[in-house]
């Protein structure tokens, strides 16, 4: 169970990445950020926290349950 906890929270955390253009070029930062609305990056940050927030949350959990059992 701990391993599949932390497999989800590190694609969790790779998914959160790329939403918030971490994990892009500059070039591609500086395209994204011309071409797209102030809303819609809001809206990508967001979803980009919250991913990254519950990837860490199921890591620990991870953690948590392997140390456990």
């Amino acid at each position: 169970m701990a391993n599949v906890l932390l497999i989800i929270g590190v694609i969790a955390i790779i998914n959160g990445g790329v939403f918030m253009g971490a994990l892009t070029s500059g070039s591609q930062q500086r395209a994204n950020y011309h071409t797209e609305t102030k809303e819609d990056r809001l809206l990508r940050l967001k979803v980009g926290r919250i991913s990254v927030f519950v990837g860490v949350l199921l890591i620990i959990l991870a953690i948590f349950l392997h140390l456990l059992f």
